[in-house]
Order: C-alpha cells, then sequence, then structure tokens
C-alpha cells in the first residue's frame, strides 16, 4: 500500500463515480495510523486531479464515514484503515453513495483501471486546470456522527448513573466514542484515547479486551466497551469483567427481538465460524440462523437480500440494517445497554441466560499454497470421520484465510479436549497433503 497506489486509486474512484451535471464528490476518512496523511494526501491529490471533489473528515470510524458519505449524498466514500492490524500496516475501504460496501465487481472494476494507468494503457494524467476538482474540509463530521450514534439509544431513557469503560484502541472512535457515552449521561473511563499514529491496536482495544476488562473490575463499572481501530467492531465485559463476544451480542439482542416481535423472518445472518450456542440460541425462541462465508459484506449481503435486520460476526462486527449500514461497535454497545436499563439487569445475567456456548476450538497454521479443499482426498476423509463421530451435537469448518497464506480449522463439540484432538488431527492431515 504505497503512495503511488492510493493516487491511481483516487483517479480511478473519481472516474468510475463521475456525476452527470457536476464534478463527482467522494469522502475520504482514515483511522489513526502514520501512515494515514501520506495515503490521505495521494488519494486527494489522484481525486481532484481526475476532475472530483474530495471531501476531507479527518479521523473517523469507518462506519461513520459510511454515515457520511450518505447522509451528505456523496457519491462514494473512502477509508483509509487496516481496522484491527498493527500500526504498520494500511488499507483502503470503499463505499457507495448508499453507503454500503462495493461489491466485488465494481472492486474488480477499479483494480483493472488502476492497472491500466500503471501499464499506460490508460490515461493517467490529470484533467486540464479548468476542470481540476477541489478538496474541502467537512468541519462537522464528528460531530454528526455523534448525532447519529445517540439516535441508536431510546429517547425516553438516559445513562445516567452509568458507570462504562470504553477503551478506543488509540483508533478512530478516540473522541467520538466516549463523547457519545458521556454526553448520554454516563460516567466515562477512557481507555485508548491518545494516538500518537504508532500505538493504535498497541495491547489495547478489541484486540486486547483484557485491559478493558480489568478496568471495569478496577472501577465497579456496569460495562466495558472496546472497539477496533476503526470501531466497526465491538468486544463487551460484563459487570464483572468477564468478556462478552460478538456471537453472545446477537445472542441477546436476537432473542429480545423475537419476543417483540421485531426480528424479520425471525432470522439473525452470521457467518459460518459463529458459535452453535447462538444457532441453538435462537432456535430455542422459535427463531433461526443463517450463515454466510466469513466477513462482515457477506452477512450484509446476505441481510440486504433477505431483508433482515440482525447479523454480525463473532468477533464483534455487529449490524443494524435499520440504523446503520455497516457494523458499527458504538451502536453495537447502545443496544446492549438499552437491555440492560430496559429489563433492569446486569449484563452477566442477561447473557447467561441468553447463550449456552459450545466448546470451540480453532487451529490456523501456515500453508505454502492453497490447493481446493476439494481435491486433497486425505483431508476429506479426515474431516468426514470427525463430523460423524460429532453428529448433530458439533461442526467442522475448514477453510482458507482470505488475507493470509494460513489454513483455518474450526471445530466445535460437547468435550473440549476432545475437539482439540481432531482438530489438530485435520490440521495434520492438510499440512500432508499441501506441504508434503
Amino acid at each position: 500500500m504505497t503512495a503511488e497506489v492510493a493516487l491511481r486509486l483516487g483517479r480511478a474512484v473519481a472516474r468510475r463515480f463521475r456525476h452527470p451535471s457536476r464534478p463527482g464528490r467522494v469522502v475520504i476518512g482514515k483511522d489513526t495510523r502514520l501512515s494515514g496523511y501520506m495515503l490521505e494526501s495521494a488519494l486527494e491529490a489522484g481525486i481532484v486531479s481526475a476532475g472530483a471533489d474530495a471531501m476531507l473528515v479527518g479521523p473517523l470510524p469507518t462506519p461513520g464515514i459510511a454515515f457520511i458519505t450518505s447522509s451528505m449524498r456523496a457519491d462514494a466514500g473512502v477509508v483509509i484503515s487496516a481496522s484491527h492490524n498493527p500500526y504498520m500496516d494500511n488499507g483502503i475501504k470503499l463505499f457507495a453513495a448508499d453507503g454500503f460496501k462495493l461489491p466485488d465487481e465494481v472492486e474488480a472494476e477499479l483494480e483493472q483501471r488502476m492497472e491500466e494507468m500503471e501499464a499506460g494503457r490508460e490515461n493517467g494524467a490529470s484533467v486540464g486546470a479548468d476542470a481540476l476538482g477541489k478538496a474541502v474540509r467537512i468541519e462537522d463530521a464528528r460531530g454528526r456522527y455523534v448525532q447519529f450514534l445517540k439516535h441508536a439509544f431510546p429517547r425516553e431513557r438516559t445513562l445516567d448513573g452509568v458507570k462504562i469503560v470504553v477503551d478506543c484502541a488509540n483508533g478512530a472512535a478516540y473522541e467520538v466514542a466516549p463523547r457519545v457515552f458521556s454526553e448520554l449521561g454516563a460516567e466515562v473511563i477512557a481507555l485508548g484515547v491518545e494516538p500518537n499514529g504508532r500505538n493504535i491496536n498497541d495491547a489495547c482495544g478489541a484486540m486486547h479486551p483484557e485491559h478493558m476488562a480489568a478496568e471495569v473490575r478496577k472501577h465497579d463499572a456496569a460495562l466495558g466497551v472496546a472497539l477496533d481501530g476503526d470501531a466497526d467492531r465491538v468486544i463487551l465485559a460484563d459487570e464483572r469483567g468477564e468478556i462478552v463476544d460478538g456471537d453472545q451480542i446477537m445472542a441477546l439482542l436476537g432473542t429480545r427481538m423475537l419476543a417483540k416481535r421485531t426480528l424479520p423472518e425471525r432470522t439473525v445472518v452470521a457467518t459460518i465460524m459463529s458459535n452453535l450456542g447462538l444457532e441453538r440460541a435462537l432456535a430455542g425462541c422459535g427463531g433461526k440462523l443463517m450463515r454466510t462465508a466469513v466477513g462482515d459484506r457477506y452477512v450484509v449481503e446476505a441481510m440486504r437480500e433477505q431483508g433482515l435486520l440482525l447479523g454480525g460476526e463473532q468477533s464483534g462486527h455487529i449490524i443494524f440494517l435499520d440504523h446503520a449500514t455497516t457494523g458499527d461497535g458504538t451502536v453495537a454497545a447502545l443496544r446492549v445497554l438499552a437491555v440492560m436499563l430496559e429489563e433492569g439487569r446486569p449484563l452477566s445475567e442477561l447473557i447467561a441466560g441468553a447463550m449456552v456456548r459450545y466448546p470451540q476450538v480453532l487451529v490456523n497454521f501456515a500453508v505454502s499454497h492453497k490447493r481446493p479443499l476439494e481435491e486433497l482426498s486425505e483431508v476429506q476423509r479426515a474431516i468426514s470421520a470427525v463430523e460423524r463421530e460429532l453428529g448433530v451435537e458439533g461442526r467442522v469448518v475448514v477453510r482458507y484465510s482470505g488475507t493470509e497464506a494460513k489454513a483455518r480449522v474450526m471445530i466445535e463439540g460437547t468435550d473440549q479436549a476432545r475437539i482439540a484432538v481432531q482438530a489438530n488431527d485435520i490440521a495434520q492431515a492438510m499440512r500432508r497433503a499441501l506441504n508434503g
């Protein structure tokens, strides 16, 4: 991810999202990584040099940039962020005018344009001086987003007297998240709110929630909230400092929506990695779980196709399509707080009654290449043997990572020790098949 790549992408986006009656308008936001400044400038240069206007919002959570893109009627939105990764990584996410992530085919088209620019097959030069776009800074973007977030909490309630620990991972939510909870009346203990460009996700936030959980116990707080670097995912801690993940959040909120008959098709959407306990919890209340491939974009696509409202991932991406177009960690925390206040019960009790987690083992290992799993006969035999042994009381998921040269074996069942052995057996079979 270099300045040259960002420059070409800016030009490709500007040309792809031209507006017929005015210059195209593209929102640019980022998290707090040191390289974000460089990439922001390069994207801005690419966009304005291709005749579109760049709308700069500075550090803002990914869901906030999606919101600004839609609410300000921009033609596209660009997020400079590597999410939960360490500071030396960076990446770019793209949103369409409606605030939803671009479909795969549009991203492929943009990549093709960039390749043609690099090869000299498409003109990568600037437009003439009279056709250049302009760059403007949206000074009130954070204030707009804060108001948007507060609307996710019941208007008739406040957080007066509620103590909350909020860990912002030294990332994009370092200003907005504490402000939201504070303006709703909570007493906020803010962590991870001193970004220096290099400390994003560093021993803090959703990737390291143990620090937040310890602070919950220390301050006798009612809730702990740990966001990741771009604040589209959340991990919670109850009043005892026990970790609450995305599956447990979906179980709590999904069962409450089922009881109120506000869950369309009585269905929650999650990925193949979500715990079997979530599926059983929903079924016990007359609901069902729809599973997708790993990735919040696939969850959102299924939700939109089926007209559903609640979905997410075990990792903490929780999507509420009645309020947002992508995962939003702060919105998820506010929805959980609303249930806590409505029922007058601590989170530990609510979670215990919502879902019983099945033991789960995940084995990750490096691979030199990713042969189709169906071609690996030894692996298929190992998987089938484990599935027969588990029966209806377990699941096996074997897949390749979408972003790393790794394979992942996940098994759920009732016996933690046994499924650990089974997962390692399948992993060894894959190592033999892939690496000789």
